[in-house]
């Protein structure tokens, strides 16, 4: 329809486990509350990676139609130790997670889903710059390496984040990050200057914002829908695909998507 736009949802998912090897031995030693797998990253992985990475598609009937790689179609991070250990111990699901930021691209006119991480899980307003700067650039670095490609986004560990943080991640050409609704304090529109107070429940999380920071540079934020990502980890919403869908698509109003200041 003429003046009419399309709309979009995008899925992210943070996956991340902090390293588990003994420091003396530097081999995972046996956990026994991840009975029956031998310590917790195999079992995370046979429960949550590797499914998404084979993720059966079922009919009415409920017999498998088809068999997806989720991550090629959903935005994704995980972090650079994890993916250490997975190249190691669980090779295919690995493999099938640098495939999807390759078909990705496919999909996504060249943007690949894959964003990077920062390298230890570092709750960055806590760091000091010269830290801050470390764990953005290792991060690159192993995004680098793996995905054969530079990354427009990076995942800030708990979205932790102040300005000097934001200023780095520009700094090093990092386009945008993922926050979380309740960092949001005002917006404005690009063309006024009035400034909106907002909070956790009336930030819109269908809008990119643009932050311009002190040192003239800017980055890209998007805040994450806080209901729907609480349903998920806490209410179930998973269990039932049609209601998740559903779920999704409440959010999207039918206002004009465009791009906003934050503070």
């Amino acid at each position: 329809m003429p003046g009419s736009k399309n709309k979009y949802v995008c899925i992210h998912g943070h996956f991340y486990q902090p390293p588990r090897e003994n420091a003396w031995l530097e081999v995972i030693e046996l956990q026994d509350s991840a009975h029956p797998y031998h310590d917790w990253n195999e079992r995370i992985t046979a429960e949550c990676y590797e499914p998404n990475a084979t993720s059966r598609i079922l009919d009415e009937e409920r017999i498998i139609k088809n068999i997806v790689n989720n991550y090629a179609r959903i935005s994704f991070n995980f972090g650079p130790t994890l993916l250490s250990w997975m190249e190691a111990y669980a090779t295919e699901t690995y493999e099938a997670i640098l495939e999807a930021d390759i078909l990705s691209q496919q999909n996504f006119g060249g943007h690949g889903s894959a964003v990077a991480q920062v390298y230890n899980h570092m709750i960055m307003p806590l760091a000091n710059r010269r830290d801050k700067v470390t764990q953005v650039l290792w991060g690159i670095r192993d995004f680098e390496k793996r995905f054969r490609r530079k990354p427009e986004g990076m995942w800030l560990a708990e979205t932790a984040v102040d300005t000097e943080t934001l200023e780095v991640l520009a700094e090093n050409n990092i386009k945008f990050t993922i926050l979380a609704p309740r960092q949001a304090k005002a917006v404005k529109k690009i063309d006024q200057s009035d400034w909106t107070e907002v909070n956790t429940h009336s930030v819109d999380t269908t809008k990119a914002y643009a932050c311009n920071l002190p040192s003239g540079k800017s980055i890209i934020v998007f805040f994450y829908e806080g209901d729907i990502s609480q349903g998920i980890a806490f209410n179930g919403l998973l269990n039932d695909g049609k209601r998740f869908a559903d779920r999704l698509l409440s959010v999207i109003n039918k206002d004009d998507l465009n791009p906003n200041w934050c503070t």
